[in-house]
Protein backbone atom coordinates (compact mmCIF):
# COMPACT_ATOMS: atom_id res chain seq x y z
CA UNK A 1 0.00 0.00 0.00
CA UNK A 2 2.34 2.33 0.74
CA UNK A 3 4.54 1.77 -2.54
CA UNK A 4 1.25 2.56 -4.24
CA UNK A 5 0.97 6.06 -2.15
CA UNK A 6 5.02 6.57 -3.15
CA UNK A 7 3.91 6.18 -6.83
CA UNK A 8 0.91 7.87 -7.06
CA UNK A 9 2.86 10.90 -5.11
CA UNK A 10 5.62 10.65 -8.05
CA UNK A 11 3.18 10.63 -10.97
CA UNK A 12 1.52 13.94 -9.12
CA UNK A 13 4.99 15.81 -9.06
CA UNK A 14 5.59 14.60 -12.57
CA UNK A 15 2.06 15.95 -13.53
CA UNK A 16 3.09 19.05 -11.85
CA UNK A 17 6.47 19.43 -13.75
CA UNK A 18 4.92 18.67 -17.11
CA UNK A 19 2.24 21.20 -16.77
CA UNK A 20 4.71 24.09 -15.25
CA UNK A 21 7.04 23.98 -18.00
CA UNK A 22 4.30 23.18 -21.17
CA UNK A 23 2.85 26.50 -19.72
CA UNK A 24 6.46 28.39 -19.56
CA UNK A 25 7.00 26.80 -23.04
CA UNK A 26 3.18 28.43 -23.97
CA UNK A 27 4.29 31.75 -22.87
CA UNK A 28 8.18 31.50 -24.35
CA UNK A 29 6.27 30.80 -28.06
CA UNK A 30 3.97 34.03 -27.67
CA UNK A 31 6.99 36.02 -27.06
CA UNK A 32 10.62 34.82 -28.56
CA UNK A 33 12.13 38.24 -27.39
CA UNK A 34 13.08 37.18 -23.96
CA UNK A 35 13.59 33.55 -25.32
CA UNK A 36 17.07 33.54 -25.42
CA UNK A 37 18.25 34.99 -22.33
CA UNK A 38 15.59 32.95 -20.44
CA UNK A 39 18.02 30.30 -18.63
CA UNK A 40 14.91 28.64 -17.34
CA UNK A 41 12.91 27.69 -21.03
CA UNK A 42 15.94 25.67 -21.96
CA UNK A 43 15.73 24.16 -19.05
CA UNK A 44 11.58 23.75 -19.81
CA UNK A 45 12.75 22.15 -23.55
CA UNK A 46 14.95 19.82 -21.40
CA UNK A 47 12.73 18.30 -19.24
CA UNK A 48 10.04 18.05 -21.30
CA UNK A 49 12.40 16.53 -23.73
CA UNK A 50 13.45 13.91 -21.45
CA UNK A 51 9.78 13.14 -20.05
CA UNK A 52 8.63 12.17 -23.86
CA UNK A 53 11.56 10.46 -23.97
CA UNK A 54 11.23 8.20 -20.61
CA UNK A 55 7.07 7.99 -20.95
CA UNK A 56 7.46 7.38 -24.73
CA UNK A 57 4.14 8.59 -24.40
CA UNK A 58 2.98 9.84 -28.16
CA UNK A 59 0.02 12.02 -26.68
CA UNK A 60 2.84 14.16 -24.63
CA UNK A 61 4.94 14.43 -27.67
CA UNK A 62 1.68 15.69 -29.82
CA UNK A 63 1.07 18.17 -27.10
CA UNK A 64 4.52 19.44 -26.97
CA UNK A 65 5.26 19.45 -30.54
CA UNK A 66 3.45 22.96 -31.51
CA UNK A 67 4.78 25.08 -28.41
CA UNK A 68 8.15 24.38 -29.50
CA UNK A 69 8.07 24.39 -33.23
CA UNK A 70 6.32 27.73 -32.84
CA UNK A 71 9.36 28.82 -30.39
CA UNK A 72 11.48 27.14 -32.89
CA UNK A 73 10.34 29.57 -35.81
CA UNK A 74 9.96 32.70 -33.97
CA UNK A 75 13.19 32.26 -32.46
CA UNK A 76 14.64 31.93 -36.23
CA UNK A 77 13.07 34.98 -37.14
CA UNK A 78 14.03 37.21 -34.06
CA UNK A 79 17.82 36.54 -34.85
CA UNK A 80 18.39 39.17 -37.55
CA UNK A 81 16.81 41.58 -34.81
CA UNK A 82 18.61 40.27 -31.51
CA UNK A 83 22.18 40.45 -30.20
CA UNK A 84 21.41 37.40 -27.52
CA UNK A 85 22.43 33.68 -28.66
CA UNK A 86 20.30 31.16 -29.59
CA UNK A 87 22.11 28.55 -30.15
CA UNK A 88 21.87 25.89 -26.99
CA UNK A 89 17.93 26.53 -27.42
CA UNK A 90 17.55 25.85 -30.67
CA UNK A 91 19.77 22.63 -30.38
CA UNK A 92 17.29 21.58 -28.10
CA UNK A 93 14.23 21.58 -29.39
CA UNK A 94 16.31 19.96 -32.99
CA UNK A 95 16.97 17.42 -30.78
CA UNK A 96 13.04 16.68 -30.05
CA UNK A 97 12.41 16.87 -33.97
CA UNK A 98 15.20 14.06 -34.68
CA UNK A 99 13.87 12.01 -32.32
CA UNK A 100 9.60 12.47 -32.54
CA UNK A 101 9.62 13.36 -35.90
CA UNK A 102 8.40 10.47 -36.90
CA UNK A 103 5.63 10.75 -34.42
CA UNK A 104 4.24 14.26 -34.53
CA UNK A 105 4.57 13.91 -38.63
CA UNK A 106 7.31 16.78 -38.45
CA UNK A 107 10.58 16.81 -40.95
CA UNK A 108 13.53 18.43 -39.52
CA UNK A 109 15.11 19.18 -42.95
CA UNK A 110 14.01 22.34 -43.23
CA UNK A 111 14.80 23.12 -39.54
CA UNK A 112 18.09 21.69 -39.67
CA UNK A 113 19.19 24.17 -42.15
CA UNK A 114 17.25 27.18 -40.72
CA UNK A 115 19.73 26.54 -37.65
CA UNK A 116 23.08 26.75 -40.22
CA UNK A 117 21.59 29.52 -41.83
CA UNK A 118 20.18 31.74 -39.57
CA UNK A 119 21.82 30.45 -36.44
CA UNK A 120 25.20 28.85 -37.08
CA UNK A 121 26.54 31.42 -39.38
CA UNK A 122 25.95 34.22 -37.01
CA UNK A 123 26.99 32.37 -33.84
CA UNK A 124 29.66 29.87 -34.79
CA UNK A 125 32.43 32.06 -32.92
CA UNK A 126 30.81 31.51 -29.34
CA UNK A 127 32.33 28.99 -28.54
CA UNK A 128 30.00 27.26 -26.06
CA UNK A 129 27.64 27.26 -29.41
CA UNK A 130 30.34 26.07 -31.61
CA UNK A 131 30.84 22.84 -28.54
CA UNK A 132 27.20 21.87 -28.67
CA UNK A 133 26.65 22.24 -32.04
CA UNK A 134 29.49 19.65 -32.60
CA UNK A 135 28.48 17.32 -29.44
CA UNK A 136 24.86 17.77 -31.53
CA UNK A 137 25.93 16.53 -34.65
CA UNK A 138 28.36 13.95 -33.40
CA UNK A 139 25.25 12.40 -30.87
CA UNK A 140 23.14 12.01 -34.36
CA UNK A 141 25.65 11.75 -36.94
CA UNK A 142 24.10 8.44 -38.03
CA UNK A 143 20.71 9.52 -38.16
CA UNK A 144 21.94 12.69 -40.43
CA UNK A 145 24.23 10.72 -42.87
CA UNK A 146 21.35 8.33 -43.55
CA UNK A 147 18.42 10.47 -43.29
CA UNK A 148 19.81 13.69 -44.42
CA UNK A 149 22.91 13.05 -46.10
CA UNK A 150 23.37 16.26 -48.08
CA UNK A 151 23.20 18.18 -45.23
CA UNK A 152 27.08 18.36 -43.37
CA UNK A 153 28.09 18.57 -47.33
CA UNK A 154 26.64 21.10 -48.04
CA UNK A 155 26.92 23.35 -45.20
CA UNK A 156 31.30 22.33 -44.69
CA UNK A 157 32.01 25.35 -45.05
CA UNK A 158 30.48 26.95 -42.38
CA UNK A 159 31.55 23.81 -40.21
CA UNK A 160 35.21 24.87 -41.25
CA UNK A 161 34.66 28.37 -40.40
CA UNK A 162 33.34 26.78 -37.16
CA UNK A 163 36.49 24.71 -36.01
CA UNK A 164 39.08 27.10 -37.80
CA UNK A 165 37.97 29.77 -35.48
CA UNK A 166 37.73 27.76 -32.36
CA UNK A 167 40.83 25.53 -32.56
CA UNK A 168 42.64 22.42 -31.56
CA UNK A 169 39.78 22.21 -27.93
CA UNK A 170 37.17 21.18 -30.69
CA UNK A 171 39.88 19.03 -33.14
CA UNK A 172 38.80 15.69 -31.62
CA UNK A 173 34.97 16.30 -31.50
CA UNK A 174 35.15 17.95 -35.78
CA UNK A 175 37.39 14.74 -36.92
CA UNK A 176 34.35 12.45 -35.84
CA UNK A 177 31.66 14.04 -37.98
CA UNK A 178 34.73 14.89 -40.97
CA UNK A 179 33.49 11.95 -42.48
CA UNK A 180 30.10 12.66 -43.02
CA UNK A 181 31.20 16.25 -44.48
CA UNK A 182 32.08 13.89 -47.81
CA UNK A 183 30.20 13.30 -50.56
CA UNK A 184 30.12 13.17 -54.42
CA UNK A 185 29.14 16.51 -54.29
CA UNK A 186 31.45 18.12 -51.53
CA UNK A 187 34.87 15.88 -52.46
CA UNK A 188 36.09 17.94 -54.64
CA UNK A 189 35.37 21.88 -53.09
CA UNK A 190 36.43 20.06 -50.10
CA UNK A 191 40.44 19.83 -50.77
CA UNK A 192 40.85 23.28 -51.58
CA UNK A 193 38.89 24.48 -48.02
CA UNK A 194 40.91 22.36 -46.29
CA UNK A 195 44.31 23.78 -48.06
CA UNK A 196 43.01 27.10 -47.14
CA UNK A 197 42.18 26.72 -43.78
CA UNK A 198 44.64 29.34 -42.78
CA UNK A 199 43.87 32.17 -45.33
CA UNK A 200 40.51 31.52 -43.98
CA UNK A 201 42.00 32.21 -40.62
CA UNK A 202 43.53 35.46 -41.43
CA UNK A 203 40.16 36.88 -43.14
CA UNK A 204 38.03 35.65 -40.16
CA UNK A 205 40.75 38.02 -38.12
CA UNK A 206 40.62 40.61 -40.23
CA UNK A 207 36.42 40.70 -40.54
CA UNK A 208 36.91 40.99 -36.77
CA UNK A 209 38.87 44.13 -36.94
CA UNK A 210 37.13 45.41 -38.96
CA UNK A 211 33.75 45.13 -38.38
CA UNK A 212 33.60 43.94 -34.49
CA UNK A 213 32.91 40.50 -32.81
CA UNK A 214 31.72 37.58 -35.24
CA UNK A 215 29.26 36.49 -32.08
CA UNK A 216 25.91 37.54 -33.25
CA UNK A 217 27.02 39.23 -36.76
CA UNK A 218 26.58 37.22 -40.01
CA UNK A 219 29.09 37.48 -42.07
CA UNK A 220 26.36 37.42 -44.74
CA UNK A 221 25.37 40.97 -44.14
CA UNK A 222 28.89 41.84 -43.68
CA UNK A 223 28.85 40.43 -47.56
CA UNK A 224 26.07 42.58 -48.24
CA UNK A 225 26.61 45.86 -46.92
CA UNK A 226 25.35 48.88 -48.93
CA UNK A 227 29.06 49.96 -47.94
CA UNK A 228 31.54 48.66 -50.40
CA UNK A 229 34.49 50.79 -49.86
CA UNK A 230 34.73 49.31 -46.05
CA UNK A 231 35.07 45.71 -48.05
CA UNK A 232 37.43 47.34 -50.35
CA UNK A 233 39.45 48.08 -47.85
CA UNK A 234 39.05 45.54 -46.23
CA UNK A 235 40.65 43.63 -49.27
CA UNK A 236 43.67 45.53 -49.81
CA UNK A 237 45.17 45.48 -46.10
CA UNK A 238 43.97 41.52 -46.14
CA UNK A 239 45.88 40.72 -49.28
CA UNK A 240 48.15 42.93 -50.19
CA UNK A 241 49.13 45.10 -47.22
CA UNK A 242 48.17 48.11 -48.96
CA UNK A 243 45.56 50.43 -47.60
CA UNK A 244 42.66 52.13 -49.75
CA UNK A 245 44.48 55.51 -50.10
CA UNK A 246 46.76 53.39 -52.25
CA UNK A 247 44.04 52.69 -54.22
CA UNK A 248 42.67 56.23 -54.89
CA UNK A 249 44.39 56.16 -58.16
CA UNK A 250 43.92 53.07 -59.57
CA UNK A 251 42.59 53.45 -63.18
CA UNK A 252 40.60 50.09 -62.65
CA UNK A 253 38.01 51.46 -60.10
CA UNK A 254 35.20 53.83 -60.56
CA UNK A 255 34.45 56.34 -57.93
CA UNK A 256 36.64 54.91 -55.52
CA UNK A 257 33.89 52.45 -54.52
CA UNK A 258 33.85 49.33 -57.08
CA UNK A 259 34.95 46.07 -55.48
CA UNK A 260 37.66 44.69 -57.38
CA UNK A 261 37.79 41.13 -58.45
CA UNK A 262 39.95 40.34 -55.05
CA UNK A 263 37.06 40.67 -53.00
CA UNK A 264 34.59 37.58 -54.90
CA UNK A 265 37.97 35.86 -53.73
CA UNK A 266 37.95 37.23 -50.11
CA UNK A 267 33.65 36.30 -50.15
CA UNK A 268 34.51 32.61 -51.56
CA UNK A 269 36.26 31.91 -48.83
CA UNK A 270 33.81 33.61 -45.68
CA UNK A 271 30.74 31.68 -47.91
CA UNK A 272 28.64 29.34 -45.43
CA UNK A 273 27.51 26.68 -48.01
CA UNK A 274 28.48 24.54 -50.78
CA UNK A 275 28.37 25.93 -54.10
CA UNK A 276 30.85 23.61 -55.84
CA UNK A 277 34.12 23.86 -57.04
CA UNK A 278 35.22 27.20 -57.51
CA UNK A 279 38.72 28.30 -58.93
CA UNK A 280 41.04 30.34 -57.14
CA UNK A 281 43.27 32.64 -58.31
CA UNK A 282 45.69 32.35 -55.79
CA UNK A 283 48.49 33.05 -58.92
CA UNK A 284 47.29 36.29 -59.24
CA UNK A 285 50.02 38.87 -58.36
CA UNK A 286 47.54 40.45 -55.62
CA UNK A 287 47.18 36.88 -54.18
CA UNK A 288 50.92 36.70 -54.16
CA UNK A 289 51.26 39.80 -52.69
CA UNK A 290 48.73 38.97 -49.72
CA UNK A 291 50.06 35.63 -48.94
CA UNK A 292 53.76 36.82 -48.65
CA UNK A 293 52.28 39.86 -46.14
CA UNK A 294 50.75 37.40 -44.51
CA UNK A 295 53.37 35.41 -43.18
CA UNK A 296 55.27 38.53 -42.62
CA UNK A 297 53.19 39.48 -40.15
CA UNK A 298 53.22 37.86 -36.16
CA UNK A 299 50.89 34.78 -36.11
CA UNK A 300 48.18 34.37 -34.14
CA UNK A 301 47.84 31.90 -32.05
CA UNK A 302 44.49 31.09 -33.80
CA UNK A 303 46.64 30.60 -37.03
CA UNK A 304 49.17 28.85 -34.95
CA UNK A 305 46.46 26.21 -34.46
CA UNK A 306 45.29 26.19 -37.92
CA UNK A 307 48.56 25.34 -39.71
CA UNK A 308 48.71 22.47 -37.23
CA UNK A 309 45.51 21.00 -37.69
CA UNK A 310 45.18 21.49 -41.80
CA UNK A 311 47.98 18.49 -42.50
CA UNK A 312 45.68 16.33 -39.73
CA UNK A 313 42.24 17.38 -42.00
CA UNK A 314 43.87 16.13 -45.04
CA UNK A 315 45.27 13.09 -43.85
CA UNK A 316 41.72 11.85 -42.89
CA UNK A 317 40.45 13.64 -46.26
CA UNK A 318 42.89 11.70 -48.27
CA UNK A 319 42.21 8.16 -46.06
CA UNK A 320 38.78 8.37 -46.69
CA UNK A 321 39.28 9.14 -50.22
CA UNK A 322 41.24 5.73 -50.69
CA UNK A 323 39.13 3.84 -49.30
CA UNK A 324 35.30 5.29 -50.18
CA UNK A 325 35.45 7.43 -53.15
CA UNK A 326 35.22 6.05 -56.73
CA UNK A 327 37.92 6.67 -59.54
CA UNK A 328 36.46 9.21 -61.31
CA UNK A 329 36.68 11.69 -58.39
CA UNK A 330 40.49 10.27 -57.70
CA UNK A 331 41.06 11.21 -61.31
CA UNK A 332 39.23 14.76 -61.13
CA UNK A 333 41.26 15.69 -57.76
CA UNK A 334 44.51 14.21 -58.90
CA UNK A 335 44.71 17.87 -61.30
CA UNK A 336 43.62 19.76 -58.62
CA UNK A 337 46.50 18.41 -56.44
CA UNK A 338 48.72 19.14 -58.95
CA UNK A 339 47.99 22.74 -59.53
CA UNK A 340 47.84 23.59 -55.95
CA UNK A 341 51.28 22.10 -54.90
CA UNK A 342 52.51 25.78 -55.59
CA UNK A 343 49.77 27.86 -54.17
CA UNK A 344 50.27 26.58 -50.27
CA UNK A 345 50.31 29.46 -47.53
CA UNK A 346 53.68 30.15 -47.18
CA UNK A 347 54.77 29.01 -43.94
CA UNK A 348 57.62 26.79 -44.15
CA UNK A 349 56.97 23.90 -41.80
CA UNK A 350 53.56 24.05 -42.93
CA UNK A 351 53.93 23.99 -46.72
CA UNK A 352 56.32 20.93 -46.43
CA UNK A 353 53.50 19.27 -44.72
CA UNK A 354 51.12 19.78 -46.76
CA UNK A 355 53.12 19.13 -49.72
CA UNK A 356 54.28 15.77 -48.61
CA UNK A 357 50.51 14.68 -47.81
CA UNK A 358 49.80 16.02 -51.71
CA UNK A 359 52.56 13.94 -52.90
CA UNK A 360 52.00 10.73 -51.49
CA UNK A 361 48.20 10.57 -51.95
CA UNK A 362 48.80 11.54 -55.61
CA UNK A 363 51.50 8.56 -56.42
CA UNK A 364 49.18 6.54 -54.20
CA UNK A 365 46.11 7.39 -57.01
CA UNK A 366 49.02 6.04 -59.60
CA UNK A 367 49.24 2.94 -57.87
CA UNK A 368 45.77 2.18 -57.58
CA UNK A 369 44.96 3.40 -61.01
CA UNK A 370 47.78 2.97 -63.35
CA UNK A 371 45.47 4.21 -66.18
CA UNK A 372 44.97 7.77 -64.66
CA UNK A 373 48.49 8.48 -66.15
CA UNK A 374 47.39 8.17 -69.25
CA UNK A 375 43.73 9.63 -69.07
CA UNK A 376 45.92 12.83 -67.14
CA UNK A 377 48.94 13.26 -69.63
CA UNK A 378 47.60 16.53 -70.48
CA UNK A 379 48.32 17.90 -67.14
CA UNK A 380 51.14 16.08 -66.42
CA UNK A 381 52.89 17.27 -69.21
CA UNK A 382 51.85 20.75 -68.51
CA UNK A 383 53.96 20.03 -65.26
CA UNK A 384 56.73 18.91 -66.39
CA UNK A 385 56.85 21.96 -68.67
CA UNK A 386 56.93 24.16 -65.29
CA UNK A 387 60.01 22.12 -64.11
CA UNK A 388 62.08 25.06 -63.84
CA UNK A 389 59.86 27.41 -62.26
CA UNK A 390 60.17 26.82 -58.30
CA UNK A 391 61.53 24.31 -56.09
CA UNK A 392 58.00 22.96 -55.08
CA UNK A 393 57.27 22.53 -58.92
CA UNK A 394 60.65 20.72 -59.56
CA UNK A 395 59.54 18.18 -56.89
CA UNK A 396 56.44 17.65 -58.53
CA UNK A 397 58.23 17.05 -61.92
CA UNK A 398 60.53 14.75 -60.24
CA UNK A 399 57.75 12.62 -58.49
CA UNK A 400 55.45 12.66 -62.19
CA UNK A 401 58.79 11.37 -63.74
CA UNK A 402 58.91 8.47 -61.73
CA UNK A 403 55.66 7.63 -61.68
CA UNK A 404 55.30 7.57 -65.36
CA UNK A 405 58.41 5.51 -65.44
CA UNK A 406 56.66 3.45 -62.85
CA UNK A 407 53.62 2.54 -64.12
CA UNK A 408 54.53 2.49 -68.06
CA UNK A 409 52.64 5.52 -69.24
CA UNK A 410 49.33 4.13 -68.23
CA UNK A 411 49.66 0.67 -69.31
CA UNK A 412 50.17 -1.69 -72.38
CA UNK A 413 47.24 -0.67 -73.64
CA UNK A 414 48.11 3.22 -73.50
CA UNK A 415 50.81 3.50 -75.71
CA UNK A 416 49.79 6.78 -77.66
CA UNK A 417 49.36 8.20 -74.25
CA UNK A 418 53.10 6.53 -73.51
CA UNK A 419 54.65 7.79 -76.63
CA UNK A 420 53.21 11.63 -75.51
CA UNK A 421 55.10 11.07 -72.15
CA UNK A 422 58.22 9.69 -73.50
CA UNK A 423 58.24 12.92 -76.09
CA UNK A 424 57.70 15.18 -72.91
CA UNK A 425 60.36 13.71 -70.69
CA UNK A 426 62.59 13.67 -74.00
CA UNK A 427 62.32 17.39 -74.29
CA UNK A 428 63.12 17.99 -70.87
CA UNK A 429 66.00 16.05 -70.77
CA UNK A 430 67.16 17.80 -74.20
CA UNK A 431 66.48 21.29 -72.39
CA UNK A 432 68.59 20.34 -69.35
CA UNK A 433 71.65 19.10 -71.71
CA UNK A 434 71.67 22.33 -73.28
CA UNK A 435 71.07 24.53 -70.24
CA UNK A 436 70.76 25.38 -66.60
CA UNK A 437 67.33 26.39 -66.82
CA UNK A 438 66.05 25.45 -63.81
CA UNK A 439 64.76 28.35 -61.96
CA UNK A 440 65.05 27.97 -57.85
CA UNK A 441 65.78 30.40 -55.79
CA UNK A 442 66.81 33.39 -58.38
CA UNK A 443 68.64 35.60 -54.98
CA UNK A 444 70.52 32.80 -54.36
CA UNK A 445 72.01 31.54 -58.07
CA UNK A 446 74.56 34.63 -57.82
CA UNK A 447 76.14 32.85 -54.99
CA UNK A 448 78.25 30.02 -54.80
CA UNK A 449 76.43 28.03 -52.44
CA UNK A 450 72.87 28.58 -54.69
CA UNK A 451 74.48 27.95 -58.13
CA UNK A 452 75.65 24.49 -56.13
CA UNK A 453 71.95 23.92 -54.95
CA UNK A 454 70.66 24.40 -58.77
CA UNK A 455 73.17 22.03 -60.17
CA UNK A 456 72.28 19.44 -57.47
CA UNK A 457 68.60 20.04 -58.06
CA UNK A 458 69.28 19.53 -61.75
CA UNK A 459 71.27 16.28 -61.90
CA UNK A 460 68.42 14.95 -59.58
CA UNK A 461 65.90 15.76 -62.06
CA UNK A 462 67.83 14.35 -64.72
CA UNK A 463 68.81 11.24 -63.13
CA UNK A 464 64.86 10.93 -62.70
CA UNK A 465 64.37 11.73 -66.11
CA UNK A 466 66.64 9.53 -67.44
CA UNK A 467 65.05 6.20 -65.35
CA UNK A 468 61.50 7.05 -66.51
CA UNK A 469 63.13 7.18 -70.39
CA UNK A 470 64.32 4.10 -69.59
CA UNK A 471 61.53 2.36 -67.82
CA UNK A 472 58.73 3.43 -70.30
CA UNK A 473 61.20 2.21 -73.50
CA UNK A 474 61.17 -1.38 -71.47
CA UNK A 475 57.75 -1.60 -71.06
CA UNK A 476 57.10 -0.19 -74.72
CA UNK A 477 59.35 -1.65 -76.56
CA UNK A 478 58.83 0.66 -79.92
CA UNK A 479 60.46 3.46 -78.41
CA UNK A 480 63.73 1.74 -77.47
CA UNK A 481 65.73 3.19 -80.63
CA UNK A 482 64.60 6.47 -78.97
CA UNK A 483 65.41 5.57 -75.67
CA UNK A 484 69.15 4.23 -76.72
CA UNK A 485 69.77 7.56 -79.25
CA UNK A 486 68.39 10.25 -75.59
CA UNK A 487 70.79 7.72 -73.29
CA UNK A 488 73.64 7.92 -75.42
CA UNK A 489 73.19 12.02 -75.86
CA UNK A 490 74.03 11.89 -72.33
CA UNK A 491 76.52 9.28 -72.20
CA UNK A 492 78.95 11.46 -74.96
CA UNK A 493 77.92 15.06 -73.10
CA UNK A 494 80.35 16.72 -71.82
CA UNK A 495 78.38 19.05 -69.09
CA UNK A 496 76.16 16.12 -67.94
CA UNK A 497 76.70 16.06 -64.12
CA UNK A 498 78.46 12.26 -63.19
CA UNK A 499 75.83 11.13 -61.35
CA UNK A 500 73.76 11.65 -64.46
CA UNK A 501 76.47 10.13 -66.77
CA UNK A 502 77.21 7.09 -64.80
CA UNK A 503 72.78 6.42 -64.86
CA UNK A 504 72.62 6.43 -68.72
CA UNK A 505 75.69 3.89 -69.03
CA UNK A 506 74.04 1.59 -67.10
CA UNK A 507 71.07 1.67 -68.58
CA UNK A 508 72.60 1.33 -71.81
CA UNK A 509 74.27 -1.84 -71.32
CA UNK A 510 71.24 -3.28 -69.28
CA UNK A 511 69.41 -2.63 -72.97
CA UNK A 512 71.58 -5.01 -74.14
CA UNK A 513 70.63 -7.73 -71.50
CA UNK A 514 66.75 -7.46 -72.31
CA UNK A 515 65.65 -10.31 -70.30
CA UNK A 516 67.17 -8.32 -67.19
CA UNK A 517 66.68 -4.92 -68.47
CA UNK A 518 62.89 -6.21 -67.82
CA UNK A 519 63.22 -7.48 -64.76
CA UNK A 520 65.48 -4.72 -63.02
CA UNK A 521 63.31 -1.55 -65.35
CA UNK A 522 60.14 -3.64 -66.05
CA UNK A 523 56.49 -2.44 -64.06
CA UNK A 524 56.57 -3.41 -60.41
CA UNK A 525 53.38 -5.05 -59.04
CA UNK A 526 51.98 -5.85 -62.49
CA UNK A 527 49.43 -9.00 -62.52
CA UNK A 528 50.50 -9.77 -66.05
CA UNK A 529 54.35 -10.03 -65.69
CA UNK A 530 56.54 -10.08 -68.44
CA UNK A 531 58.42 -12.74 -69.52
CA UNK A 532 61.63 -12.96 -67.77
CA UNK A 533 60.73 -10.56 -65.02
CA UNK A 534 61.54 -11.61 -61.57
CA UNK A 535 59.59 -11.05 -58.62
CA UNK A 536 62.02 -9.42 -56.40
CA UNK A 537 59.38 -8.99 -53.64
CA UNK A 538 60.17 -13.07 -52.92
CA UNK A 539 63.73 -12.89 -52.56
CA UNK A 540 63.53 -13.61 -49.26
CA UNK A 541 61.53 -16.62 -49.38
CA UNK A 542 63.38 -17.89 -52.61
CA UNK A 543 67.03 -18.02 -54.40
CA UNK A 544 67.52 -15.17 -56.58
CA UNK A 545 70.66 -15.98 -59.07
CA UNK A 546 72.36 -14.27 -61.68
CA UNK A 547 73.48 -16.99 -63.42
CA UNK A 548 69.80 -17.88 -65.36
CA UNK A 549 70.16 -14.26 -66.81
CA UNK A 550 73.65 -15.03 -67.54
CA UNK A 551 73.18 -17.90 -69.91
CA UNK A 552 69.96 -15.96 -71.38
CA UNK A 553 72.25 -13.15 -72.68
CA UNK A 554 70.17 -11.70 -75.10
CA UNK A 555 67.75 -14.18 -75.68
CA UNK A 556 64.26 -12.93 -73.97
CA UNK A 557 61.38 -15.22 -71.87
CA UNK A 558 61.84 -17.70 -69.12
CA UNK A 559 64.61 -20.44 -69.22
CA UNK A 560 63.17 -23.11 -71.01
CA UNK A 561 65.01 -25.83 -68.97
CA UNK A 562 66.53 -26.51 -65.87
CA UNK A 563 70.02 -25.35 -66.07
CA UNK A 564 72.97 -26.98 -64.14
CA UNK A 565 76.41 -25.80 -63.49
CA UNK A 566 77.43 -28.30 -65.77
CA UNK A 567 75.78 -25.86 -69.05
CA UNK A 568 77.97 -23.03 -67.50
CA UNK A 569 81.25 -24.43 -66.80
CA UNK A 570 83.42 -26.24 -69.64
CA UNK A 571 83.93 -29.65 -69.49
CA UNK A 572 87.39 -30.66 -67.88
CA UNK A 573 90.07 -32.65 -69.74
Amino acid sequence: MAAVVVEKEEDGDRDRNWDFHLRSLSMSARDSSSAANDPSLLHSVKKLYKICKEEKSEDLMARVYPHLNKLFQRSIASLSQSQSSYGLLLLAILQFFLDFGEIVLHDADPSLRAYFRSCLSREFADPVVAEATLDFLNANKTKLVISFPTLLPQFFPLLLKLIAWNGEKLEKSFLKIFPGLMSPGSFLPLFPSIVDLPILVVALEKVERSSGSLIGSSIASIQKSTAPEMLLALMDEAYTGSTIEDRRGDSDLEDGGTIDVGDSLFLDLLKDENDGLVERQWTSPGMSAALQAAINTPQTDRLRQTLRMTPRFLDMYFAIALRDVNNSLICALVPLLMSRNATIFTEKIFAYEVRDRLLKFMLAAFQRSPEFIALLKKPIIDRLGEAYDSPAKTELALQLCWAVGEHGGGGGTHKNAARELFESLELLLYENLSSSRLGLSQDSTHSSNGASFRKSSQARLLCFVVTAIAKLATYHRELLPRARVSLAKVARSRTSDMRVWRRAHDYLALMNEPAICTSILGPAGSSDRSPGNVDWSSGGSKMIAHIPFYILNEQEGPPFHDFSFADILASGG
